[in-house]
């Protein structure tokens, strides 16, 4: 008895093995109720097929860049494909649209600094392997005008002005906000 309640059988419509005596209810029911989906080869309810499309495979639009994107690639488009996202120059830690970098990195990395251990003004772009070649060092810049004299801004080191640029970006952004909600407030009718 054990045995035959154990057997399985399989069922065309959603691919799955079922227990043998509930077979005939079971496809009754399977053809009557679900509908496999086109996109993702998931058994969906058919009385909720538009609502798994909405909520699974229907495209996000990117508030950045305003590209329509994939449901299931929005992640890795925010993270890493967006033109439009938030990306920081390796030279000088401003934050900057990452269509952008490019034209930026090349600029500011042809920017000099002195090299305080060889007096000699090194380029951006080479001071890891000046510092490497030079000065045997691990890719740390040492000694270098930037990390030696304070910023006009006040900064006394390279290390903390990424943080604090992007403190200010943030707080810029948000008082603008706050001024053109508060503009077209006043200018709307009531």
């Amino acid at each position: 008895m054990e045995e035959a309640s154990s057997a399985t059988a399989y069922c065309n419509h959603c691919k799955r093995q079922i227990p043998s005596a509930n077979l005939d209810l079971h496809t009754v029911h399977c053809k009557r109720n679900l509908e496999r989906c086109n996109l993702c080869g998931e058994m969906v309810a058919k009385t909720r097929a538009e609502e798994h499309y909405e909520d699974v495979h229907s495209p996000i639009n990117c508030s950045l860049c305003g590209e329509d994107v994939e449901r299931e690639l929005f992640t890795l488009h925010q993270g890493e494909k967006c033109l439009q996202r938030i990306v920081t120059c390796n030279y000088c830690d401003f934050p900057i649209a990452a269509i952008d970098l490019d034209v930026h990195a090349d600029q500011c990395g042809n920017r000099t600094e002195m090299c305080i251990p060889c007096n000699k003004y090194v380029r951006l772009r080479e001071l890891v392997s000046h510092n490497l070649h030079c000065h045997n060092d691990h890719g740390d810049i040492i000694g270098t005008s930037r990390s030696q004299v304070p910023h006009a801004q006040g900064e006394h080191s390279h290390g903390g002005s990424s943080k604090r640029k992007l403190l200010v970006t943030f707080a810029v952004t948000g008082i603008a906000i706050i001024i053109g909600t508060l503009v077209l407030q006043k200018r709307s009718p009531t």
